[in-house]
């Protein structure tokens, strides 16, 4: 076996892991998060500080009955939860985590796959997690599972527009799709006081990616897909036992994927400025995969803040949002940033 390739299953490894750990990491915060803003205690009987209910959950998902309707479409019905993972499971790997290092006289990226075309491999990928919430609210053959799949794909594929164009407009001053190469790029500082972060330059584009994040992950105060409170369910009304934790682990783990993204398009990624990323290739690695986890966790605690805050939206304000506002302004940041880009600014 090459070198290579054993880099690249290591680099996958550490990623898998820490992606698995995500869930039950944010079901706990969420539920202690959510449990001190409404002033209430939260799980606190499993283990200390109930650490461990995340664990209970899971052992409850496990031992519950999975059950599938009579008339439900078994094939695809099943199918939809693991494409649901899908995205969440392949995005990752455009996203780079430390600088190059040099293990045994190898030069080794600390990127699974360090494409020349890794944003628009992220965005594809990212983009098919439409099809298992269609699929599923189809397979069901549940009026209410189908109401919820087609709220779900109009919300997701009106946001992917803004989203998209907020990215695109990172992109630009870089000349490169490669996301280390946007990561270079933030290097340094304007006026030798402020890091040469595009959330600076770029704020309005930075507001556009995060509401439109809010949106692709189905969160609050864009849980339209599955409000409880109007239908039922959703698009998993008919899912019980792990098939249900399978979406559950795809919203956690999309909210964590789409979390690096933003860190590495707005926040300079990996790069801090102020640390020496010098040692043992380990030592560096750390470093930057620190770095970049520490970005990433606080946009995924603004992510539970957000959720405690707002009401919902109603379908049309959400749409009108989407189309009427997002768009516009993503379009408006596009043309800015091309002019500055031109002009030298950027």
């Amino acid at each position: 076996m090459s070198f290579d390739l054993l880099a690249t299953l290591a680099k996958t490894a550490l990623w898998m892991a820490l992606l698995l750990q995500v869930t039950p990491i944010m079901v706990w915060v969420e539920r202690r998060g959510s449990a001190m803003i409404q002033d209430r205690l939260g799980p606190n009987r499993v283990g200390p500080f109930g650490l461990f209910q995340s664990l209970a959950d899971a052992v409850k998902f496990l031992c519950k009955e999975d059950i599938t309707p009579v008339e439900a479409d078994k094939f695809m019905h099943g199918l939809a939860p693991v494409l649901a993972l899908i995205p969440a499971l392949t995005t990752f790997v455009v996203i780079p985590f430390g600088p190059d290092v040099t293990v045994l006289g190898h030069r080794v990226p600390l990127v699974v796959a360090g494409a020349e075309t890794g944003v628009l491999l992220l965005l594809a990928l990212a983009s098919l997690g439409v099809y298992s919430l269609v699929m599923a609210g189809y397979s069901s053959n549940n009026k209410y599972s189908m109401l919820g799949a087609v709220r779900a794909s109009a919300q997701l594929i009106s946001y992917e527009l803004a989203l998209t164009l907020a990215v695109l407009a990172v992109l630009m001053p870089v000349g490169s799709f490669e996301l280390n190469e946007v990561v270079r790029y933030q290097q340094g500082s304007f006026f030798g006081l402020l890091p040469r972060w595009n959330v600076i330059p770029q704020f309005i584009g930075f507001l556009v990616f995060v509401v439109a994040a809010f949106a692709e992950t189905n969160r609050l105060p864009f849980d339209l897909p599955e409000a409880e409170s109007e239908l039922v369910a959703g698009y998993h009304t008919e899912y019980s036992s792990m098939k249900f934790a399978l979406f559950f682990m795809g919203e956690y783990m999309g909210m964590a994927t789409l979390s690096c993204l933003a860190a590495t398009l707005y926040l300079g990624g990996w790069h801090l400025p102020g640390l020496s990323y010098s040692g043992p290739w380990w030592w560096v690695a750390a470093q930057g995969m620190g770095v970049l986890v520490a970005k990433a966790t606080l946009f995924l605690f603004f992510f539970v803040w957000v959720r405690w805050t707002f009401p919902r939206f109603r379908f049309d304000q959400l749409m009108r949002l989407g189309w009427k506002v997002l768009l516009p302004l993503s379009i408006l940041n596009l043309i800015a940033v091309a002019a500055l880009t031109v002009a030298g600014v950027l």
